[in-house]
This record gives structure tokens, C-alpha cells and sequence, in this order.
């Protein structure tokens, strides 16, 4: 019997989407940005002490690998040519940090999570440091000094850990974001693999100085860096290396963006003033200012959004950062038990249509913007012997979107012009009332593209447009048309403000709850919070007990 004919679809591209919870490989056709395929495995999350969140770097590069295969194999039971795969992209989690042994290949020490809290002493002493009319921290790098940021985790690795301390001293150690540990890896590892990184990714470090798209002397001095283990920064598309083993071996990796920006790509906001958020582990509202640096009055981040070339212009972002958004659904599966899976929290919330005056503020990591308060901790207030477990998912959900609310507000102070509708993306979008809940609390009409996998494909366009592969044009009029799905605000405006002004009660009880020398962390180096998985709790529900929780009347 005869073979069966390959299907011919014209150029593909693949992405790897590595996020905080999960890895996942995506093929896309180039012509007309349809996902053919993709697998997703995923990651662990350790939690050694409190405060700390880490991952197996051995781990995240496995997965990619695995993910890889799997999707490959998927293609070739559709019938589909894998050798049509011409370039591969790459999207990560941003700041987490990895220092690796260039000689051996293998990690010093486990990644240390955007999430993690641990710095927080070093942030208190580093701060003292920067004279309060000169924050050149700030005006280089467009970051606040916070515990999220890379250089300060890199600082811990180089102060706490001997074997990166070691590996410094005799020139073995590099540095890098997720995006550099996996391409020196997928590029040849200890037998000449790339040690880059993208625009995108360094200015998440606080070491890269924004205006001039270099590492930044005074800054890595500052941090005390040594500048020799930081990769080489690049565009976000142009070929960095090839493939050296797999199924996709000798196919060039030749796109490389922060998960965020890729989405902002994803969703071709490439004009002045578009902005996507993005519904992942955190929330992430970018808003693309062009060529210029704005830097914001009102809490949030300036950032680089991309730079689509060797040649190519750089474009810049106004980011407002929630730490906390799917993250707390997965906190209410592995740590409540409330649900067996992230998706049951829509049925759990359908149930009841409303959170009866619950409201619950995850600030498990602290409040990122506006607020960079990291003396918070999670609440859920408002609790009487009425409420059950349905009403703290449908309050999840709220927290989420008030978040977003915040960010919004900020945003549309900073740019003067307030946004007409949101659009939105990420694994979070699919969940329907969490969609109709951001457009009521936002009373914008929220837009949401039928194809939700645009970190991915982000990656993938831009790996696709690179010079040298050139199977993906950007042109505004190549691009193939995009449906979408709106959700309209349904309740009215003043409803909407009062909810919003509860919520906001919330979050200022939320505050003031820790400083690194709070007895309840007993280590005043740590910063005092739990991980993922734990907040503080008011008195309230430890009076109502677990019963009401869980739903039993």
C-alpha cells in the first residue's frame, strides 16, 4: 500500500511558549498564522522556604524537548511535512534567572522565579543607596527596585550560593534569563552554543540600560555583576543559531521574546497606543508607545515591546505588572482542593452568578502595580455564614479583573487617552465569565481573537520575518484577517464603580501586613511570604471554619 502524500502547506513555524506553569511547542503556517498542532507539558514549582519559588532548569529545557517530539509525531499523523518547519521562535517567563557551567553544561543552582520574595532584604539595602533625587536605577533601566526584576536575584545566587561563587572566580558561569539558558542549550550546550539573549528579555534584568540597548557599567557595578556572564543581547528576530539535535535538527531558532511582548506582537498591536493584556500566571497590560520611553506617574513599568531586526527601530511599552491572575486558580486546585481542575472554577462560579459580598485580594507575592507594596498579603473579607466555596471562586475570578482594573486606570492616566475596548489574550480567556467579568468592571467591551495562543505565535512571527528565513511578512496588509469575540458590559456603570471602590477597601486591608523583620518569617534576610499557595486569612474564616469553604451547609 502506498504511502500517504504529505499534506503541502506551504512554510511552517514553530514556537516554544515556556511559561511559569507550563511549556508548549506550536506550529504555525506561516501564510495564514492557522495553528496546525501543539503539545504542552507541565512544570513544577518548588517551594524550598518561604517566600522562594524556584524550578528545575534540566526540567524546563527537558520539557521543550518533549514538547518538541510530541508535536512533531502530532504533524506527522496529520500527514504533514515537518521539513516544511523553517524557522523556530522562542517565548518565555522574563527575570526568572538561571546560572549555568559553561564547561559542564549543567545548572549551579535551581531558576529563581519573577515570583520569588527572598531579595527583599537586598532591595531594602540596595534602595538606600539611590539618592532620592537621582534614581538612576529608574531612569536607566525604566524599572522600580523590586524583588521581581533579575539583578537582584543574580546578586543573592553570588552572594548565598558557593558553587556559582566558584564558577565565577574560574570563569566557568553564565548568566542568563529562561530565553538564554534554552537557546545556548537547543544550540549546542558545552559544543558552541549561542549565549544571547533579546532586547525584550535584558530590559527585565535591571541591568540593561534601555536608551542605548546595552548592557549598563554602572549599573552592573552597582548591582555588583560581573559583566563577563552576561549573554550577548540581540533583536527579537534574526537567526541566533541552528538546532543541534532532534527532530528539528538544523532548523535556525531566529525569533526570541519576553512572553509579554510576544503577545503584544501576537496581537500586532504595532502602533502607538494599541494594548493587549495578557491572562497567564500573572496579568500583564502592555501598551505600545512607540519609539519613545514614557515613563509613567502613576506605577507602572517602562519596558522595551521589541525590535523586529538587526536594522529594525525599537519599540518601547507601558507595562502594568499583576503578579497574581491564573495563579490563584491553581492555588485554590493544589492548595484549597476547591476544584480538581483549573477549569471547574467557572462551573463553581456559574453556580452562584455572584460573589455575595466576598471579596478576595490574592496578593500572595505582594502587589505588584500600581502599588509595589510588598508588605501585602492575600485576604478574602466580607465573609458571613452564607458563603461557600462557590462564592470564593466567582471572588477569584473578581480579583483577577479588578487587578486589571487598576492597571487600566493607571495606564489611561498616563496616556491621556483612555482605551475603547481591551483586548485580551491567554489561557485565562477561555473561561467565559471571567470575559463577561472584565467587561462589567471595566465597562469597556472586552476583545478577545478566536486563535487565544498569541504569546506563541508572536514568537512565531517573528522568528518567521528574521532575515535570512523571511517566510513571514509583517506587512499590516499580508496579514490574514483575525476573527474576534466581544463581550459587552452588561451591568450598569454605577454598579460597576461601587464594586470597584469595595474592592479597593480590600486591597488597602491587604496592605502593611509584613516588613522583612516580622517574627513571622524568623529569618529577617527572607521576605515574608508564603508561596504560591498561601495567603494570610483573616480571622473570619478561621471563626467559619473549613465547612463553609468546602460548600457543606
Amino acid at each position: 500500500m502506498a504511502a500517504a502524500k504529505k499534506a503541502v502547506l506551504g512554510p511552517l513555524v514553530g514556537a516554544v511558549d515556556q511559561g511559569t506553569s507550563s511549556t508548549r511547542f506550536l506550529v504555525f503556517n506561516s501564510k495564514t498564522a492557522e495553528l496546525l498542532s501543539h503539545h504542552q507539558v507541565e512544570i513544577k514549582q518548588e517551594f524550598p522556604k518561604e517566600g522562594w519559588v524556584e524550578q528545575d532548569p534540566k526540567e524546563i529545557l527537558q520539557s521543550v524537548y518533549e514538547c518538541i517530539e510530541k508535536t512533531c509525531e502530532k504533524l506527522g499523523q496529520l500527514n504533514i511535512d515537518i521539513s516544511n518547519i523553517k524557522a523556530i521562535g522562542v517565548s518565555n517567563q522574563r527575570e526568572t534567572t538561571v546560572v549555568w557551567d559553561k564547561l559542564t553544561g549543567e545548572p549551579l543552582y535551581n531558576a529563581v522565579v519573577w515570583l520569588d520574595l527572598r531579595t527583599q532584604s537586598t532591595v531594602e539595602t540596595l534602595s538606600k543607596r539611590i539618592p532620592g533625587n537621582n534614581n538612576f536605577v529608574k531612569s536607566k533601566t525604566g524599572l522600580p527596585l523590586s524583588t521581581y526584576f533579575s539583578a537582584v536575584k543574580l546578586r543573592w545566587l553570588l552572594d548565598n550560593v558557593r558553587t556559582v561563587q566558584k564558577a565565577v572566580e574560574e570563569d566557568r558561569a553564565l548568566f542568563g534569563t529562561i530565553d538564554s539558558w534554552l537557546i545556548w542549550s537547543l544550540t549546542g550546550g558545552i559544543n558552541g552554543g549561542v549565549h544571547c539573549t533579546d532586547v525584550t528579555n535584558a530590559s527585565r534584568t535591571m541591568l540593561f540600560n534601555i536608551h542605548s540597548l546595552e548592557w549598563d557599567k554602572e549599573l552592573c557595578e552597582f548591582f555588583g555583576i560581573p559583566m563577563e556572564i552576561l549573554p550577548n543581547v540581540r533583536s527579537s528576530s534574526e537567526i541566533y543559531g541552528l538546532m543541534k539535535a532532534g527532530a528539528l535538527e538544523g532548523v535556525p531558532i531566529s525569533g526570541c521574546l519576553g512572553d509579554q511582548s510576544a503577545a503584544l506582537v501576537g496581537q500586532m498591536c504595532f502602533q502607538d497606543g494599541q494594548a493587549k493584556n495578557t491572562y497567564g500566571t500573572g496579568c500583564f497590560l502592555l501598551c505600545n508607545t512607540g519609539h519613545k520611553c514614557v515613563f509613567s506617574e502613576h506605577g507602572l513599568l517602562t519596558t522595551v515591546a521589541y525590535k523586529l531586526g538587526r536594522d529594525k527601530p525599537v519599540y518601547y511599552a507601558l507595562e502594568g505588572s499583576v503578579a497574581i491572575a491564573g495563579a490563584v486558580i491553581r492555588w485554590l486546585r493544589d492548595n484549597l482542593g476547591i476544584i480538581r481542575t483549573s477549569e471547574e472554577i467557572e462551573k463553581l462560579a456559574k453556580e452562584v452568578g455572584t460573589s455575595y459580598g466576598c471579596y478576595f485580594v490574592p496578593a500572595f507575592s505582594g502587589l505588584y502595580a500600581p502599588y509595589w507594596e510588598p508588605s501585602a498579603r492575600g485576604i478574602i473579607c466580607g465573609l458571613t455564614q452564607f458563603t461557600n466555596k462557590c462564592h470564593i471562586a466567582f471572588a477569584a475570578l473578581e480579583a483577577v479583573c479588578f487587578q486589571t482594573r487598576e492597571i487600566l486606570d493607571a495606564m489611561n492616566r498616563d496616556c491621556g487617552i483612555p482605551l475603547s475596548h481591551l483586548q485580551v489574550d491567554g489561557g485565562m480567556t477561555n473561561n467565559k465569565i471571567l470575559m463577561q467579568l472584565q467587561a462589567d468592571i471595566l465597562y469597556i467591551p472586552v476583545v478577545k481573537p478566536s486563535m487565544p495562543e498569541t504569546t506563541a505565535l508572536g514568537a512565531a512571527m517573528a522568528a518567521g520575518a528574521a532575515e535570512g528565513v523571511g517566510v513571514w511578512s509583517l506587512d499590516p496588509e499580508d496579514m490574514s484577517a483575525v476573527t474576534m469575540e466581544q463581550f459587552e458590559p452588561q451591568i450598569n456603570a454605577e454598579e460597576s464603580e461601587i464594586r470597584y471602590s469595595t474592592w479597593k477597601k480590600a486591597v488597602m486591608k491587604s496592605m502593611g501586613w509584613v516588613t522583612s523583620q516580622s517574627p513571622e518569617s524568623g529569618d529577617p534576610s527572607i521576605f515574608c511570604s508564603l508561596p504560591l499557595g498561601f495567603f494570610i486569612v483573616s480571622s473570619m474564616v478561621m471563626l467559619i471554619g473549613a465547612r463553609y469553604i468546602s460548600g457543606v451547609p
